[in-house]
C-alpha cells in the first residue's frame, strides 16, 4: 500500500516531530472525517507500506532526520514552489529559500524521487500571466537537473474560495492556452519533463504530458522497485493517481494559503495546531475518546519480489 502525508496538511513543515515518531512506534491513528468516531490504525511497516509520498511546502523541519524513514522505505517527494508571496501562502518560505531546501533535499534523496509543483495556478492582482511566466522560468532555470519533473495545475473554484478568496479571477481559455504555451516552452528549454494535474487540460502541442501525479510506475522507477500492474483508481473524480492512505487530518495546516482546499478556515486550522495537537499521541489532533471505534486497516504489498519475478508474476 501507499502512505500520503501531505494530502490534507502540511506534515514536513508543522507536524514533523510527530510523524517521525510515528514511523519510530510503526503505527498511526487516523480518524474518518465524515465519521469522526471511526478511526483506522495503519502499520507503519515496510512489509506492507510499499512507499511513503510526502507533499510540502517546506521540507525543512524534516530534513535532519529524514534518513530515519528513507533508509528503510521506499519514498517520493512533491515539493510545492509557486509564484506566491506572503499575502497568498503567509507562512511559506521565500523562492531563494525554497530552492536552497530543495537542493538539499535532492542531496539526501536523489532529484528522481522529487516533482516540482507549481500549483495551483491562479490569476489574482499582481499574479498575472506574465507574472507566472517570469517566475517560472526564474525556478526552472534553477531546479532543472534537481527534479524529475513538474506538474502544474489550475486552480479549481472551489466554493469555499468564494469566501475565502473573493479576488479570484476566472482564467479563461485564452489565458490558460497562453499559460500552458509558455509553460510548456520554459520546460522544454531546460529539457524539464512538463505535466498537468489530474483532467486540468491537454496540451500536447506544448509538450505538456497528461500522466497522473503518483503511480505505481512512477514511484517504481524513483526507488528502483516494480509494482504489481494494478488499476488506479484516483484519489477523486478526474484523477489517475494510484490510491493512497493519508495520515493527516483536514482543519490543521497553519500554512494559510488563501486558495486551500483542505481548511475550512485558516483560524481552526490555527487552533488545532496550537491546542490539539500532540507530538505524542497516535493521531494528529487530539486523542482517542471513549466512543471510538479502532479497527485495523487492511494492508497488503503491491511490490513484484525477486521470486515473482523469477517466476514471471
Amino acid at each position: 500500500m501507499i502512505i500520503n502525508t501531505g494530502a490534507r496538511t502540511d506534515t514536513a513543515q508543522w507536524y514533523a516531530p510527530w510523524l517521525l515518531r510515528r514511523f519510530e512506534e510503526g503505527f498511526v491513528y487516523v480518524r474518518n472525517p465524515l465519521f469522526p468516531h471511526k478511526v483506522s490504525r495503519y502499520e507503519l511497516d515496510p512489509a506492507v507500506v510499499d512507499c511513503v509520498v510526502f507533499c510540502s511546502k517546506n521540507y525543512a523541519p524534516l530534513l535532519p532526520r529524514l534518513h530515519e524513514i528513507t533508509s528503510r522505505f521506499n519514498t517520493h517527494f512533491h515539493y510545492t514552489i509557486t509564484a506566491y508571496g506572503p499575502d497568498i501562502e503567509p507562512e511559506v518560505p521565500d523562492l531563494d529559500e525554497s530552492v536552497r531546501i530543495l537542493y538539499e533535499l535532492e542531496r539526501q534523496v536523489g532529484a528522481r524521487r522529487i516533482c516540482w509543483r507549481y500549483d495551483p495556478v491562479l490569476l489574482a492582482g499582481e499574479y498575472t500571466v506574465e507574472r507566472h511566466l517570469d517566475t517560472f522560468a526564474w525556478l526552472a532555470e534553477r531546479l532543472a537537473g534537481h527534479v524529475d519533473r513538474c506538474i502544474f495545475s489550475f486552480v479549481e473554484m472551489y466554493q469555499k474560495l468564494e469566501r475565502n478568496f473573493p479576488e479570484l479571477k476566472t482564467i479563461g481559455p485564452r489565458d490558460r492556452d497562453c499559460l500552458a504555451a509558455g509553460l510548456g516552452r520554459i520546460a522544454s528549454r531546460h529539457g524539464m519533463p512538463i505535466q498537468t494535474c489530474g483532467n486540468n487540460g491537454l496540451w500536447p502541442q506544448y509538450g505538456i504530458g497528461t500522466s497522473a501525479c503518483t503511480t505505481l510506475a512512477m514511484l517504481g522507477a524513483a526507488n528502483g522497485v516494480a509494482f504489481k500492474s494494478l488499476k488506479h483508481k484516483g484519489q477523486r473524480a478526474g484523477c489517475g493517481c494510484f490510491e493512497s492512505r493519508d495520515v493527516g487530518a483536514y482543519d490543521s495546516c497553519p500554512n494559510g494559503c488563501r486558495y486551500c482546499y483542505a481548511n475550512r478556515d485558516h483560524a481552526k486550522a490555527l487552533y488545532n495546531y496550537l491546542h490539539t495537537h500532540d507530538p505524542e499521541s497516535p493521531l494528529l489532533l487530539g486523542h482517542l475518546r471513549e466512543d471510538d471505534e479502532v479497527s485495523q486497516a487492511p494492508q497488503r504489498s503491491l511490490l513484484i519480489h525477486d521470486t515473482q519475478l523469477a517466476l514471471g508474476l
